[in-house]
């Protein structure tokens, strides 16, 4: 094995004096006068490299045609190349070769002498033209300004790369050093190296680098703008803090949203503590720039405090005939639950300031627990609104968001008041006994505060940060299982327990509300689809099995889809064959004439 790479070495070192040695490479493209870097691959490559070291000779750089190739011939590269003499030669443990090179001079491939095992050619040298014509001459005085113009556009551009240049004499030596260092595809830096005729080589660099002139113009510009706007806004808030103090020494006030937020605090005649906290928040305001975040969540507290209802509106007494008239309209049976309805609204009427007790309603679902909340609603003449508590597992969702981040809100029981827009509104407070615990706390102790009479009418959302009084809020629970609902929380309450309907109740409640309800819910007429009590007795009995109601109006609705659709695709059918008898009439009867 060694005999045999020594044997290589010589056949390597047995070179002819007008023989060119010639080094494949993939890039970059090295000029006359110029000093890269080169890295070099393949075995061929590597040994020409080694005996142009060893007898010290030039090496000539050619480009190969692909890349991908490995092991190049002579076939798989480039006519046009560079004559180069080798500054340093490294090999690195990992296998790696490269060179520090120095062009020298351009050079055509000629007849190959040997491909094994170094690429041996006879290559002609080209020379550089000589003298400087008045066309050479103004062309080396634009290339020259418009790379200086380039560096000084560039970013941490070396002053030797500027010094450089500013003190290029040659025409062709300028045009070799731009070439180098201008952004240009390697593609375009060899067509600069093929081409011999030095005017026509000076117009391709020019025209390369007055493109990127041009980009690095449009990008300083660019750039310059984007910090002038940066620059404008800065200014812009530095006035508007200069007038905001100006205005407030003259005591002037020019900011609309400003005076409109004093306005709506005067009219509001709020708490002495709400009105504090805003006053205060507005004049936080009045200090803080348009374009803060602060500013819209300040501007957010503001209109939650100012929309709140925090007074009373005047309203008609309970009226406790009307209020069995509404309940016996809206449910069938239920008497004992009806009668402690209107107990319950004769407490209210006698004492209205008074601390009646909480209701709620448990059992199965389906058996009214909420159109109860409803009636009670409307038999007193107040706005109601819904509160879900089903799911519910963080006491911020109770007692409201702190202010500390962007999102926040109030809980929901102040959410629903201004939803319902009156403190004295019918609030249910659905499915209380799905609450869980988590790390978030227990929402359930939150609830302790919202339905004890004695704390309620201080109640203090974590958002608004000043209590609101709860005290005239009508609550009314809802709940499926008592037993997941804690027991202070149950002390807290009165239950009444909706056990479920009698199959004669439900029929009843079938004919007087599901049955023309679910006529209006699929579109159908009165007369067009009937159940008689027989077949709504089959129903209850043979297709629902529960307490309450839900799934029987289900029931009802899926029977009248099911027996109208039919009827209206017969109704379909008729008349769409009556335009083709009509039609078979009228050619019979073409045919006669």
């Amino acid at each position: 094995m060694a005999d045999a790479t020594e044997q290589t070495a010589r056949r390597a070192d047995d070179i002819p004096a007008d023989a060119l040695i010639i080094v494949p490479t993939r890039g970059p493209i090295l000029y006359p006068g110029m000093v890269l870097p080169i890295a070099i691959n393949g075995a061929a490559a590597v040994a020409g490299v080694q005996a142009a070291v060893r007898a010290e000779r030039p090496i000539g750089l050619f480009l190969q045609r692909d890349p991908n190739i490995l092991e190049p011939g002579p076939d798989d590269l480039l006519n046009v190349g560079i004559v180069a003499n080798i500054l340093r030669y490294v090999a690195s443990p990992d296998g790696a070769h490269h060179l520090i090179c120095q062009g020298d001079q351009r050079a055509t491939r000629g007849d190959v002498m040997r491909s094994d095992p170094v690429i041996l050619t006879r290559a002609v040298r080209v020379p550089e033209p000589e003298g400087r014509t008045p066309e050479i001459e103004a062309r080396f005085l634009n290339l020259k300004a418009q790379a200086v113009e380039a560096l000084q556009l560039l970013p941490q551009v070396p002053d030797e790369l500027v010094q450089s240049v500013q003190g290029a004499q040659g025409a062709a030596a300028l045009t070799d050093l731009v070439a180098t260092y201008m952004d240009a595809t390697i593609e375009q830096k060899q067509d600069i190296l093929e081409t011999f005729d030095l005017q026509s080589r000076m117009d391709k660099v020019a025209g390369i680098l007055a493109h990127q002139l041009e980009v690095l113009r449009l990008s300083a510009e660019i750039g310059r703008n984007t910090r002038a706007a940066f620059d404008q806004r800065q200014r812009e808030t530095l006035l508007r803090e200069q007038l905001a103090q100006i205005q407030r020494e003259l005591g002037e006030d020019q900011n609309e949203d400003i005076k409109q937020y004093r306005t709506r605090i005067d009219e509001a005649k709020l708490p002495a503590d709400a009105d504090q906290a805003a006053r205060k928040e507005l004049s936080r305001l009045e200090k803080m720039p348009d374009s803060s975040t602060e500013y819209g969540m300040t501007r957010a507290y503001l209109d939650w405090l100012l929309e709140l209802p925090w007074n009373i509106a005047d309203s008609a007494p309970i009226d406790l005939a009307e209020a069995r008239r509404v309940l016996e309209g809206d449910h069938f049976g239920l008497e004992k639950i009806k009668q402690r309805i209107i107990e319950f609204l004769a407490v209210r009427k006698l004492a209205p300031n008074g601390k009646a007790p909480i209701l709620c309603f448990a059992g199965p679902p389906g058996v009214g627990k909420t159109s109860l909340g409803q009636s009670i609603a409307r038999a007193m003449g107040r706005k109601f609104v819904r509160v879900s508590l089903g799911g519910v597992h963080d006491e911020s969702e109770i007692r409201g968001h702190r202010r500390t981040y962007v999102g926040s809100l109030p809980g929901n029981i102040i959410q629903g008041i201004r939803k319902a827009g009156a403190r004295d509104c019918v609030m249910m407070l659905d499915e209380i006994d799905k609450m869980s615990a988590s790390i978030q706390g227990d929402p359930a102790a939150a609830m302790l505060e919202v339905l004890d009479p004695e704390q309620n009418s201080t109640f203090r959302d974590a958002y608004l940060g000043v209590p609101f009084d709860l005290s005239s809020v009508v609550f009314i629970a809802t709940a499926n299982m008592l037993d997941t609902v804690p027991g202070p929380l149950r002390d807290r309450m009165e239950i009444i327990e909706l056990a479920g309907y009698t199959d004669e109740e439900k029929l009843q409640i079938a004919k007087r509300y599901l049955l023309p309800r679910q006529h209006i819910a699929n579109g159908l007429e009165k007369d067009e689809v009937e159940i008689d009590d027989d077949g709504l007795k089959l129903i209850i009995r043979a297709y629902t099995r529960e307490a309450g109601v839900r799934n029987l109006e289900r029931e009802i609705g899926r029977v009248l889809r099911h027996v109208g659709g039919r009827r209206r695709r017969r109704a379909d059918h008729r008349r769409e064959d009556r335009p083709q008898a009509d039609r078979g009439i009228s050619r019979r009867a073409a045919l006669r004439g």
